[in-house]
């Protein structure tokens, strides 16, 4: 069921989502933080989504969703990525700039409008971003693991949040690290060292360090493993044969979102 939300309370709802992975509260000093509100407002803000049962505030502890509230707050999130998809595909915007702009009226949008969006963009399983677009009427989004995250051996495809610096978006699409990109895990480096990937279409491995690896995440593909005694070039056209022709995969490991 669709909540009617201002612009403010959807953008508190998402946050209060963001911020409370893993089961922790989500307290206003750190809301205020992630959207550059004075903690004032965002009280106000919370005070008003408790009054609806959307949150449970509990001073000097935080703001903890309601089951209505986390069915409200994924549906937001919905909302925003296929706009996000509806600007980046029908009207030639960047992925980053998509995020931004989505934001200014993706609240005044009719449900109705919202609906017929997502079939005319052939119902889209994620955003430019890469992150999927949840299902209607679900109350969690499965979360991604970051990049530094995976083993030696691992691929997946990448996914970049909105709020990436733009000198590292820059760096990242040097080294043809994208959203949508096909990455493998070539190698980690000990006490927080970089890592080495393998890009698709690229024969050069690229070296990402651990706190630029930490804002890139990815959607897990399975083990690719290399025959023994194989030439290393054969290893690589196998591996990019594998990341061209494995579908993108559409269960990935579920922290709470």
């Amino acid at each position: 069921m669709d909540v009617p939300l201002s612009k403010s309370e959807r953008e508190m709802l998402k946050a209060v989502y963001r911020l409370s992975k893993g089961g922790s509260d989500a307290h206003t000093g750190a809301l205020a933080e992630h959207l550059g509100l004075a903690p004032g407002t965002v009280t106000a803000t919370v005070k008003k989504l408790a009054e609806r049962d959307l949150v449970d505030h509990r001073p000097y502890k935080g703001v903890e969703l309601t089951g209505t509230g986390r069915h409200a707050a994924v549906a937001a999130i919905r909302r925003h990525r296929i706009v996000e998809r509806f600007l980046s595909d029908y009207l030639g915007y960047a992925w980053h700039e998509a995020d931004r702009l989505a934001g200014s009226f993706e609240a005044e949008l009719p449900q109705e409008v919202e609906d017929r969006m997502f079939e005319a963009l052939g119902r889209p399983t994620t955003c430019p971003h890469g992150f999927p677009i949840p299902e209607p009427a679900v109350d969690r989004i499965p979360q991604m693991p970051s990049l530094d995250e995976l083993a030696v051996g691992e691929s997946g495809v990448v996914a970049l949040p909105g709020s990436t610096d733009a000198d590292i978006v820059t760096f990242l699409e040097s080294l043809g690290i994208r959203p949508g990109a096909r990455i493998q895990v070539i190698e980690k480096h000990p006490f927080d060292g970089p890592v080495v990937v393998k890009v698709e279409h690229q024969r050069a491995h690229r070296t990402v360090g651990e706190r630029v690896a930490r804002q890139i995440f990815v959607q897990s593909l399975e083990f690719v493993h290399d025959s023994p005694g194989r030439p290393e070039t054969e290893a690589v056209d196998g591996l990019n044969t594998h990341l061209s022709t494995q579908p993108t995969p559409t269960s990935i490991k579920e922290k709470s979102a």
